[in-house]
């Protein structure tokens, strides 16, 4: 099996990376989507050459690359919203079931937002899988994927334009040294943005009445 995986791997690196990256643009995006959808891919290293060797487009590769890691995200999440419930359940009981339910349900959001941001190892895959099976809906889904891979990959090209394609280990060593720090500093961002949203709500309901 691990022998199989490998010549796998080799074929990808050997033959479908290079005639991906002949396409710019659109190659970053079907990367992207495979990296989300079926074989993990060293995307932030693909993203950086990208980005490298074509500074002045950086964000049309951020972009793809959001957009394909979006839609190639629907497959975990539709085998989460398929079977997955089933799937839990043979690990998890009832109770507990439900109660991971509600904890995503008041955040769901944040719950893909935040783990799309963040660079290996996060099992992001689990994270849409969940989504699928606590049935967040496909808008809101695909656009916290999208917005949260795109502040990643923008960062990263800003990293990348002003230290090199080296930006992509510092990045990955800063989260991992700091994620705590890192992971706490969003969820206050998320939550004050999320305040402020239900307050301007709430007059804007005041006014109307």
């Amino acid at each position: 099996m691990k022998s199989l995986f490998a010549k796998l791997m080799a074929r990808w690196n050997y033959l479908v990376l290079p005639a991906l990256a002949k396409l710019g643009f659109w190659g970053v995006g079907l990367v992207a989507l495979i990296d989300s959808s079926t074989l993990p891919v060293p995307m932030d290293l693909i993203l950086a050459g990208y980005v490298w060797s074509d500074k002045g487009h950086f964000w049309i590769y951020c972009l793809m690359g959001a957009a394909g890691s979006a839609v190639g995200g629907l497959l975990p999440y539709g085998l989460g919203r398929a079977g997955g419930e089933l799937f839990l359940l043979k690990r998890v009981n009832r109770e507990r079931f439900e109660q991971m339910r509600t904890r995503f349900e008041r955040q769901e959001f944040l719950a893909v937002l935040v783990p799309s941001m963040l660079p290996p190892p996060t099992p992001w895959k689990a994270f849409v899988f969940a989504a699928g099976v606590f049935e967040m809906r496909v808008l809101p889904f695909m656009l916290a994927v999208f917005a949260g891979r795109l502040v990643r990959w923008l960062i990263l090209s800003l990293l990348v334009l002003k230290l090199g394609p080296s930006a992509v280990s510092v990045m990955s060593d800063l989260v991992k040294d700091h994620l705590a720090i890192f992971l706490s500093a969003l969820v206050v961002v998320f939550v004050a943005i999320g305040i402020w949203a239900i307050r301007k709500r709430r007059k804007n309901g005041e006014k109307e009445a």
